[in-house]
């Protein structure tokens, strides 16, 4: 089967979390004989960024670790429309530009003879809905939402039925506990600051325990404006910048747990959706503390395979407990991996996908709509 994928950056991580995902998922396809192709915009500003900060070296943890994914860079919608040709499954992300999306739409619509499915992994829905709505899905055979609460959203804007939960998931091909155990001291957190909207939540949950429980603190990601550095440096925490998602299993083994921290959309207005980061790290077998958010999809084993801080004092007696409690360690990263490697892995979301196109079936061989 071939398949396209239109990303927003498939190369580059730099505060783009949907290629971690990506590069798992469709390394999965092409492992198991699929012809996939993935197109990413001139100019994205991932890609920019990194470059901007870090020049080709930025994109060696990339190209080291995935020798057997590429993508086309494409410049106008002609040439990504060129890409259509013979494909059995399109998808195309949210973080493209609305041209793009409209006219493989109507590429579809005019008797395209291929699947044709939106994949939003974002908050935009409910942040800043006019965004999405400038998407011209007419022509789309339907939606992948990476949660249930998103997933609604669509429902109430006519997609009832066409609409189908897609949660992130490891590629466990690259996250997994290391091969030999390392010492391991401190906390680690993997985030970028991003505009702000959590900055108590960070300062309650992650920087302030952290300080308290006297655990050495490393903070890796990008978007860190001179006060948040100042914060950070204020509760005695590490920055180390940006951190390739490629070397993130390695950074995770020399640690003794981490953290998460959700953005407030995701406790707020979208409960229920977990980052990628959380995914990660328990298939890295990190034992992981979270901020307060809703499981209300039934994910993990709250209390099983992460502990839960409702509180910032509850957070600092967590990580108390891990820092002095081996069996509890133990246990975490126990049932955590057994979670992962269960339900949550690229390979389980590929198996997901692909029943989702048996559901909708092969288009019907239609003419061109005028």
């Amino acid at each position: 089967m071939r398949i396209v994928y239109f990303t927003h950056s498939l190369a580059s991580c730099w505060n783009h979390g949907n290629a971690h995902f990506l590069r798992g998922v469709l390394r999965d396809l092409v492992a198991r004989g699929h012809d996939v192709r993935a197109l990413e915009p001139v100019g994205a500003w991932s890609l920019q960024n990194l470059l901007r900060d870090h020049g080709e070296p930025g994109l060696d943890a990339w190209r080291e670790t995935y020798p057997d994914l590429s993508s086309t860079i494409f410049a106008t919608d002609d040439d990504a429309e060129a890409a259509l040709d013979g494909a059995d499954l399109v998808i195309v992300h949210e973080w493209n530009h609305p041209a793009l999306v409209g006219a493989i739409g109507r590429a579809r619509a005019h008797g395209g003879r291929f699947t044709l499915l939106f994949h939003d992994t974002h908050h935009r829905a409910v942040s800043d809905p006019d965004a999405i709505r400038a998407f011209d899905l007419s022509g789309y055979d339907g939606v992948l939402a990476f949660g249930a609460t998103l997933a609604e959203v669509y429902e109430r804007w006519g997609w009832r039925g066409r609409v189908f939960v897609w949660h992130e998931a490891a590629d466990l091909r690259l996250f997994q506990p290391p091969a030999i155990a390392t010492d391991r001291d401190g906390l680690v957190w993997i985030g970028n600051w991003g505009d702000g909207e959590r900055t108590a939540e960070l300062e309650d949950y992650l920087l302030r325990p952290a300080q308290r429980t006297g655990l050495p603190l490393s903070v890796h990601g990008v978007r860190y404006p001179d006060e948040a550095l100042a914060l950070l440096s204020r509760y005695g925490a590490t920055y180390r910048g940006w951190l390739p998602n490629a070397r993130a299993p390695e950074v995770l083994s020399h640690h003794l747990a981490t953290v998460h921290v959700p953005r407030s959309f995701y406790t707020r207005v979208l409960p229920g959706i977990p980052t990628i980061r959380v995914f990660e790290a328990l298939a890295c077998g990190i034992p992981l503390v979270s901020a307060p958010w809703s499981d209300s999809e039934g994910l993990f084993r709250v209390g099983t395979d992460f502990l839960m801080a409702r509180t910032p004092a509850e957070m600092e007696q967590h990580l108390r407990a891990i820092r002095h409690d081996p069996a509890l360690r133990a246990s975490l990263v126990s049932h955590g991996l057994e979670t992962i490697r269960a339900r949550h892995s690229c390979t389980d979301r590929v198996d997901e996908l692909l029943s989702i196109f048996a559901r909708l079936g092969a288009p019907a061989a239609t003419e061109a709509v005028a």
